[in-house]
Parts: C-alpha cells; sequence; structure tokens
C-alpha cells in the first residue's frame, strides 16, 4: 500500500503505537500524558522511573499497565514502539539517542538539547537508526497556529513585518528542575524557545542574526529574564521570557496591512476554547478586531497522534529534528550574544 493510501486511513483502521513513558515528572503526569492518553492511536503501554515505587504509583494514576525501575528497562521491551522523553533538559540527547538505538521513535519534551551541536547528533542518530525523532512543541499541533500560519500566507495582514512574543511566570523555588543552571533551566531553554520556534514557523524562514540581554539570577546562575531581537531580512522577532514575572502569555503578528494577535499562544487550556484575533487596525483600541473561536483541544493529544500517525504511515511531522537543530542555532546564538554584548550570525 502507497503512503498516500496509508495517510488517507482512518485512526480506526491503523494499528496503535504502544507508547514507553521515560520518567515520572509533575509536568508529564499532569499535562502531557493525560491528553497523550486519549488518543486511539496513542497506547500509553510502560512508564519506568529510576525509583520502581514511583513509577508503579504513576502508572498506576494513569491507567499504564507496565512499570519499570529503569530508563533501560523500558528501551530493552520489545513490545515498545515509541518513547516520549519529557526528562530534565541535560538529559534528552543521551536518553533519546539511546531511545532511537533500541529501536523506538522518539518524542523529545523541548529543548531537545542544550546546544545545536548536540542537537545535530540526533540527526545522525536518526539517519543511522531509521526512527523518527522530533521535538515537543506541541503548540504546532494546535489549530489556532494554523490558521495564524494561514493567514499569514494567504496575505490576510499583507507582508508580514514582526512578530512581537512575551511568555513568563514566577518562579524561585531552588528545587524545581527550572532554577537548576546544571539541568539546562532558565528561561530561554524553558519558554523563550516557544517565541523563536513560533516566529520562525509563522515566517517560513531562519533568522540571520541575534542580539540579547540576560539577567541571572544571583542564587540559581539561571536566566530569570531574557530579552531578544532576531533579524529576519527586513523583519523582527522580539520578545521577552522571564522565569521570575508575573504570569502572562501573548503573541502579536504585525503586517502592512493588519495584525494576528494570539490571546494564549503556549499553553493553550485543553478544557476551554482559544481566541486569536483578526485586525485591520482602524481601530487603535483594538475594537475593529474580528474574533475567531477555537473549541477546547487538547494539543498534547493531537501531538502525540499527529507522531503515532506518522508512525504508521510514514508522513510528515511538525516538528522535526531538523527543525529542532534550527532552534538550537538561534537559541545559541542569543547565548553568545548575551555574552558578547553585539549581534551574533546565526
Amino acid at each position: 500500500m502507497s503512503t498516500s493510501n496509508l495517510d488517507s486511513k482512518s485512526s480506526e483502521e491503523l494499528t496503535p503505537v504502544r507508547w514507553g513513558v521515560l520518567g515520572a515528572s509533575s509536568f508529564a503526569l499532569n499535562v502531557s500524558l493525560p491528553g497523550m492518553k486519549r488518543g486511539p492511536l496513542t497506547q500509553l503501554a510502560a512508564l519506568a522511573s529510576r525509583d520502581i515505587g514511583k513509577a508503579r504509583d504513576a502508572a498506576r494514576s494513569l491507567g499504564i499497565p507496565r512499570a519499570y525501575g529503569s530508563y533501560e528497562e523500558l528501551l530493552d521491551d520489545p513490545e515498545i514502539d515509541a518513547i516520549y522523553n519529557p526528562l530534565p533538559n541535560h538529559l534528552h540527547v543521551e536518553w533519546t539517542a539511546r531511545a532511537a538505538r533500541a529501536g523506538k521513535h522518539v518524542l523529545c519534551e523541548k529543548p531537545v538539547a542544550l546546544s545545536a551541536r548536540d542537537a545535530e547528533t540526533l540527526v545522525a542518530v536518526q539517519r543511522q537508526t531509521g526512527k523518527l525523532i522530533a521535538e515537543a512543541f506541541m503548540i504546532r499541533n494546535h489549530p489556532q497556529w494554523h490558521q495564524a500560519r494561514d493567514w499569514v500566507r494567504s496575505g490576510q495582514i499583507g507582508d508580514l513585518v514582526s512578530v512581537q512574543a512575551a511568555f513568563s511566570f514566577f518562579n524561585r523555588d531552588a528545587a524545581n528542575i527550572r532554577n537548576r543552571k546544571d539541568a539546562g533551566g532558565g528561561a530561554l531553554y524553558d519558554i523563550g524557545c516557544y517565541a523563536v520556534n513560533t516566529s520562525r514557523f509563522l515566517f517560513g524562514r531562519e533568522p540571520a542574526r541575534a542580539i540579547a540581554l540576560l539577567e541571572r539570577d544571583p542564587d540559581f546562575g539561571t536566566d530569570r529574564l531574557t530579552s531578544g531581537l532576531l533579524d529576519y531580512g527586513g523583519a523582527h522577532l522580539t520578545f521577552t521570557c522571564s522565569t521570575q514575572a508575573v504570569a502572562y502569555q501573548r503573541v502579536n503578528a504585525f503586517g502592512t496591512k493588519g495584525r494576528i494577535e494570539l490571546e494564549i499562544p503556549f499553553n493553550a487550556p485543553a478544557d476551554q476554547p482559544c481566541k486569536i484575533f483578526l485586525d485591520d487596525g482602524s481601530a487603535l483600541n483594538g475594537s475593529s478586531a474580528k474574533i475567531t473561536t477555537f473549541s477546547a483541544v487538547d494539543q498534547y493529544h493531537l501531538q502525540s497522534e499527529a507522531f503515532s500517525r506518522a508512525i504508521r504511515t510514514g508522513g510528515p511531522i511538525e516538528n522535526p529534528i531538523e527543525v529542532a537543530v534550527g532552534n538550537m542555532r538561534v537559541i545559541d546564538a542569543l547565548v553568545r550574544s548575551a555574552e558578547s554584548g553585539r549581534w551574533e550570525k546565526i
């Protein structure tokens, strides 16, 4: 059967993908896995933790049938087709590579690596193993982002000239993994990466250079406030991200004839509708904006189903490892710029 015929098959006609989960993080248990388990193509079959008791408790809470007391045991399970890797950032490359070499496809949480060089090793691993490796930017599966990109491509706002993004929350818990520099914590890796990824998504091309300003926490050493500017060649991304500011997120895309605003661009709620705005700018108070409302969807559900379908059909995925490498090249340049105080080439 051809790939095109496979792509057209319904989820009920395809064999579900048996997933294994690395770790039992609070994020995975409370945010991503509940959405993933809803999909007909996504079968959560096993979960591993370095603490077998923790693994059993986590698996029981989600109705996952098998629990393992080591990551190695999970990778050795011949019945597992794909691995979801939500481990701390500094463990992403190692365990993604090990999973692929064990014959599993891998969906790895962002950032997929802590440098472009490390991310590039996963391109080689994918080539060597023939297994799909993708970075879990779930936002690329949400229909609000597809609509925003369609509006840009169709010229609804004229030429896209600027994207502005803000993403922040407040967390000074020293035990939290986001505040550990040795584990790849900090605002840029954790949430600034969304601004980079989505601007590349909307512009449809790569920026040429970057400049950034970074403020580090005196106790943790992580960046608690980072602002950056990307040069897309006649168009810009400007963004600010912070782990020590009021909780907020918003994206505006400005064109020569209009503006798109995403109200909850990144943590779109799974149980509430989302709204985006298309504004021709005729009223400065925003009353001229037309509102498009999307029914509640779980973007983690959509992401895992799309990845499972790609495994079964050989079809494309939204954020393949090559796109992830591009994101890390930009982040590398932003980090270099914060240290050098000047523009850095990407």
